[in-house]
């Protein structure tokens, strides 16, 4: 039974879902590999989603899901949450693009500036990758240096100068379509080695700015040890570069002003998408105002500077204004942050009995409101319950067979459960104890479907 096309996991998903088996027919004929994110390729195919409320979504043909997707990260407050749906819908009767400045970007910038203690300045972008180049070429044109350090595995978006080094190219590389010159003036360094942090520092005095995502590779996949972040603020700060914390995942998540409040730390820039936009299209980034001065017209003129140029259609745009404002107040008034993360501990030990319970060693671990599976591919002698991913080598925590979590994430799906395809994903504050109850129950049922066909 292990022929993947005898597989009963896949039948049983076929069976359920008719309906996205079509559509995705249908997809195929339009779109490469019939997605529209890399992230939604499945093998057959994946999920057509019809509605979603709170920590649940419906498929096209009426099956229901606990969603771990949450919108990739986007949804802190489940979905349709009942401020931001009212937000959206008046903002919507107004208008959804007046070409002008309006009062609802000024609103979302104070939301911003209540929770981020760094937000000296605001620049709205349409998404996450946006921020990232946008601050990417303010710290170029505030230092005047060229070369961004970088940690590998870390994720920043998908523009040029961050195509390569997470998920492959770490010997910096470039990747089909990227130029040598890109990847030239990009260094590469392990998250936690300090050593070697401070070694490429010393040997490259052209670093304008160092990024990261603060809480390590992938929400945490990665983990991060926080002297390592703590130590690239000093060294930042010695070598006159800057401070990029991407808090496009963490912000909101981790704390209600980000993974930089919860570590005590300011960075010169920060980067913010997903929740910041209340789960709409809608990014921003963020920082000191003498470094978001090079986009000011007269402080440029003043310093006989040439301005950096920034258009964009649906920069600040007012519905994602009114989503994210709502978002952000609902963040800063109740204890959904914390709440997330409360729930999703619970998920991950009431996961990490049912692996108990069947005798695997693998685990489920992670920080804040996220979670991810470690899969034990070194075979090693683990304890579900007890295991420590910050004694795990990167390249041994990401390397997961791709035809077994293929599988596992089908088995989940005809369980009741979505997850991303590395079956971890988000919590939101929606999240309950009967969904932590059913997932455990999800996760039982797909191990034995597994063994029936003699995975594991």
């Amino acid at each position: 039974m292990n022929a993947f096309t005898n597989s009963r996991i896949v039948a049983a998903y076929r069976e359920r879902t008719p309906g996205s088996a079509s559509l995705a027919a249908e997809a195929a004929r339009l779109f490469p590999s019939g997605v529209t994110h890399d992230g939604r390729y499945l093998d057959p195919y994946g999920l057509y989603v019809s509605r979603a409320q709170g920590p649940h979504k419906w498929d096209v043909d009426g099956n229901r899901y606990i969603d771990f997707f949450g919108g990739h990260g986007a949804l802190l407050l489940g979905h349709q949450h009942p401020a931001v749906t009212e937000a959206v819908a008046t903002a919507m009767a107004a208008g959804t693009h007046f070409g002008a400045s309006h009062q609802g970007e000024i609103t979302w910038a104070k939301a911003i500036q209540r929770l981020v203690p760094s937000a000296e300045r605001v620049r709205f972008t349409s998404s996450g990758t946006e921020a990232t180049l946008m601050a990417l070429r303010l710290a170029r044109a505030f230092t005047g240096r060229q070369t961004i350090l970088r940690l590998r595995a870390h994720f920043h978006g998908w523009h040029d100068h961050m195509a390569g080094g997470y998920s492959n190219h770490f010997d910096g590389t470039p990747t089909p379509g990227v130029i040598p010159g890109i990847t030239d003036k990009t260094v590469l360094v392990d998250q936690n080695d300090i050593a070697g942090l401070r070694a490429a520092f010393a040997a490259n005095n052209d670093i304008a700015a160092a990024i990261l995502e603060p809480t390590g590779g992938t929400f945490g996949q990665i983990p991060i040890d926080p002297d390592f972040v703590h130590e690239l603020r000093r060294l930042t700060e010695a070598n006159g570069a800057l401070l990029i914390m991407d808090e496009v995942v963490t912000g909101f998540r981790v704390s209600p002003g980000g993974a930089q409040v919860a570590y005590g730390i300011r960075p010169d820039l920060s980067s913010f998408a997903k929740i910041v936009a209340g789960g709409l299209p809608g990014a921003a980034v963020a920082g000191r105002k003498d470094v978001l001065d090079q986009l000011d017209f007269a402080v440029s003129a003043a310093a006989g500077k040439e301005k950096i140029q920034h258009p964009g259609t649906f920069n600040a745009n007012p519905v994602s204004a009114a989503a994210g404002t709502a978002a952000l107040t609902v963040i800063a008034e109740t204890d959904a942050t914390d709440r997330a993360s409360a729930t999703a501990a619970a998920l991950r030990a009431a996961l990490n009995a049912v692996l108990e319970d069947a005798g695997l060693s693998w685990a489920f671990y992670g920080t804040y409101s996220g979670f991810h599976l470690f899969t034990n591919p070194g075979k090693r002698a683990i304890r579900p319950t007890s295991f420590d991913a910050m004694t795990i080598p990167a390249a041994e925590l990401k390397d997961s067979p791709k035809a077994l979590l293929g599988r596992l994430r089908l088995a989940m799906m005809v369980n009741g459960v979505d997850t991303n395809g590395r079956i971890g994903g988000v919590l939101s504050a929606t999240h309950t104890e009967q969904d932590v109850a059913d997932t455990a129950a999800a996760l039982r049922e797909s191990l034995k479907m597994l063994r029936q066909e003699g995975e594991v």
